[in-house]
């Protein structure tokens, strides 16, 4: 195969063992563009033009003039642009000059992580202007660092749970502030989906009102990647009309992007090493551990994404120790970056990234949101990040300032990775995606009406602030919530009440250190029972630890230092009930619903698979409490006689409906904004609801994400595409690259691969591939 690769590039001395070209099923050429200048506007005071200059920006690009220009005139906007493109320079013209100009204007800026804002921060600073008194308010900053901020600060740089949970509580002590607000900045916004995006909603409705109350009305600012029509989901995130800017001006240099999948791997006898004896390639972090130390000691400075935390910890640790073997000298300049760690880490983390003093990091997306790394030579991507936007915004992130790059993307062992590396077309040639979010969810709003409430009595003037506010505050009443007065509605208790951005489900769980007492970080609570069960394996700073006991009631996980030959994966089961049918249509004898279903799922135990080759070694048991949900799905169904006129018989009905569910979650990121670990699935051959064969998908959030709205939507491309994706894999009965699950709490028993290819043909040729998708 001949791929369009320039002279000495990096992908092809990668490619230099021959074995390794096998593994590259597309290479895609991303050419070069120029940039295109523009004036500064005539507003901008000499003094920020001056200092902007000793940075080394001559003039703006023509998108960052067009966006500064809309939002001085008094309009919300929208930047969606590429990375590196310069968004903050076109949020930080008016900001700053308006704070120039007028010495009681205020400004906010709001980030999803703590190192995005601090990175920020640091790039105001460096312009010197000491009109300007900027500073970050977050969870590390001091009690009296905090004050100083309440009393001075004209740009203060946070996030939304500091909003939520210190700065609107408090409205009163921030009067200075709020009275003065001309500019609210919303970075990265496209990171505000699902019920996360919704809770920012109501928030940044919060904000808007209590702003009012002082007499601001601020302007709102957002920085997006670039998605699918970024002034809807804009304006819905911060309930105002608001104008993109989406013609990128900003130059870019050329970038080879492989698509990379791992090869199979047998065990001594010949078999598939995995469950049941399937085919099991070798693990996306084994291998992007790999890349990563062969990129290093050819001296390219590199960031593997990886999508765990625990993942990111391996990626790095097998780097180091392939690199230590090559050159000992360069391990230590190999380093994992994640959430979770303790601020004095990160700061130091940080600090090593700008110097440039870190070659090669393993990271999350807390770098992807993070740290403004220039310079990058490579970015390797370690399986699906869940949205188009995010695989172009991680792989922005090399090629810098213009230079030529290689980003690489490593699939895992999964149907959709296994999907895109085989259908190049699915990632380069479609749109990226719309930003979901509904802030009118009844399990989001009710809790930030009582939010609202406690921080100013709600009136009648400010209902259509909160959509869908007039359904939900009768049962806030009842509930002895809010009290309901001639004024408005009020806040009942002494208590503030609260609501839980972040979906964790309750107080973080600590890991500590059962010898030493030592802190090591934290989990959060809803991902504790599948992290930090009893047995599990957690990787911290390159160092392996072994959980000891997990105490819920206390949020603290006792763990020791080991370093086992294995990893852990929770193993979950799942008992779904419809609750209400908000929609449905019938198809032959086919039906596709979407609707209110209620959900019980536990932990049961763990795998442990070898290192490196992912081969499952045993199970343990759990005794884990089980969880409730009341959430939104999306289900089909078909008739015994519609199955058994393609041969699947009552005996065969669950293989084939267990595999098509399990293919069609691994799927459905390639048409809504979600993640695989987002949304869940159940399957049955006669569901007591339905009376018919079912399968389910629902959201993995209360009152639901709009993930499974979304998949009902575009259910004819959702199903062709898991049809798809399961005919075309190589293995013979079904592997993880189609059928199998990660998290399957069945043990991925019953699975009928061939059965699902018949199950979802018949469904497809049903009236319900013509239907319209929207």
């Amino acid at each position: 195969m001949t791929f369009p690769i320039s002279n000495a590039s990096l992908l092809q001395r990668l490619l230099l063992d021959p074995t390794r070209r096998e593994r590259v099923t597309h290479v895609e050429h991303v050419p070069a563009r120029v940039g295109r200048r523009a004036d500064w506007p005539v507003w901008v005071p000499p003094l920020l033009i001056d200092r902007l200059a000793l940075q080394g920006v001559p003039a703006p690009w023509e998108h960052q003039a067009q966006a500064a220009d809309l939002a001085r005139g008094g309009q919300s906007v929208v930047i969606a642009t590429g990375t590196a493109s310069g968004k903050s320079l076109a949020y930080l013209l008016p900001v700053l000059s308006e704070l120039l100009d007028d010495e009681k204007a205020t400004g906010l800026y709001l980030a999803p992580t703590k190192a995005l804002a601090t990175d920020q921060l640091r790039a105001v600073r460096a312009l010197n202007l000491t009109q300007v008194r900027a500073a970050t308010f977050d969870g590390d900053t001091s009690y009296e660092d905090r004050d100083w901020v309440r009393r001075f600060g004209t740009y203060v740089l946070t996030n939304p749970d500091m909003l939520h949970r210190s700065v609107l509580p408090r409205h009163a002590d921030f009067s200075r502030f709020l009275r003065g607000l001309r500019y609210v900045v919303v970075d990265e916004c496209h990171t505000y989906r699902g019920v996360f995006g919704s809770h920012v909603a109501q928030v940044l409705r919060r904000l808007r009102r209590v702003c009012a109350r002082y007499g601001a009305s601020p302007v709102f600012l957002l920085a997006s990647a670039t998605v699918s029509e970024p002034e809807v989901s804009a304006s819905r995130l911060v309930g105002l009309p608001v104008i993109p800017v989406s013609d990128d001006a900003s130059p870019r240099g050329t970038t080879e992007f492989a698509l990379w999948e791992p090869p199979l791997q047998k065990d001594y006898a010949g078999r598939g090493s995995g469950e049941n004896g399937a085919p099991v390639r070798r693990s996306a972090t084994a291998e992007t551990g790999d890349l990563l130390a062969d990129l290093v000691v050819e001296g390219a400075r590199t960031i593997a994404f990886v999508r765990s935390r625990r993942g990111a910890e391996a990626v790095a640790v097998n780097a180091r120790r392939a690199v230590t073997e090559a050159e000992p000298t360069l391990g230590a300049r190999i380093a994992a970056y994640r959430s979770g760690y303790l601020p004095e880490e990160r700061r130091e983390l940080e600090k090593r990234l700008q110097s440039g003093d870190l070659l090669g990091v393993a990271a999350t997306n807390a770098l992807e949101l993070g740290v403004d790394v220039a310079g990058l030579d490579a970015v390797v991507l370690s399986g699906w990040p869940g949205t188009v936007a995010s695989v172009w915004q991680q792989a922005g992130r090399a090629g810098r300032a213009g230079q030529g790059a290689l980003a690489v993307f490593v699939a895992r062992d999964d149907p959709l990775d296994t999907y895109l590396v085989h259908h190049p077309a699915a990632l380069f040639g479609r749109a990226v995606e719309a930003t979901v979010l509904d802030p009118s969810n009844p399990y989001v709003l009710g809790p930030h009406l009582c939010c609202a409430a406690a921080e100013l009595p709600l009136t009648e003037e400010d209902l259509p602030l909160f959509p869908g506010a007039a359904d939900v505050l009768p049962d806030l009443v009842r509930r002895g919530l809010l009290r309901h007065r001639p004024k408005g509605w009020f806040w009942t208790s002494r208590e503030r009440p609260d609501a839980d951005l972040r979906g964790a489900g309750g107080p973080p769980v600590r890991l500590v250190e059962a010898e030493t007492g030592r802190l090591l970080g934290t989990v959060d609570h809803s991902s504790s029972h599948a992290q930090a069960h009893t047995g599990a394996v957690y990787l911290h700073q390159g160092e392996s630890y072994v959980v000891e006991q997990l105490d819920l009631d206390e949020a603290v996980a006792l763990v020791r230092a080991e370093e086992p030959d294995y990893s852990t994966s929770a193993r979950e089961v799942t008992d779904i009930r419809v609750a209400e049918t908000l929609r449905t249509a019938a198809f032959d004898d086919v039906s596709l619903s979407f609707g209110s279903v209620d959900v019980t799922h536990q932990v049961v135990a763990y795998l442990k698979k070898r290192l490196g080759s992912g081969e499952v070694l045993g199970e343990e048991p759990l005794d884990l409490p089980a969880r409730q949900l009341r959430t939104k799905a999306v289900w089909y169904t078909i008739s015994a006689e519609l199955l058994a006129s393609v041969g699947l018989e009552w005996a065969d009905v669950p293989g084939a409906a267990h595999a098509a569910e399990h293919a069609a979650i691994g799927l459905l990121p390639l048409f809504a904004t979600c993640d695989r670990w987002d949304i869940g699935g159940v399957s049955t051959a006669l569901h007591e609801d339905t009376g018919l064969a079912t399968v389910f998908v629902y959201d993995g959030h209360p009152g639901g994400a709009g993930f499974a709205e979304r998949g009902h939507a575009r259910a004819a491309d959702w199903l062709r595409a898991t049809r798809d994706a399961i005919a075309s894999c190589e293995c013979a009965s079904g592997c993880p690259s189609c059928v199998q699950s990660p998290k399957c709490g069945n043990g991925n028993e019953p699975l009928d691969k061939d059965g699902a290819v018949r199950l979802l043909d018949v469904v497809l040729a049903s009236g319900l591939a013509r239907a319209p998708s929207g």
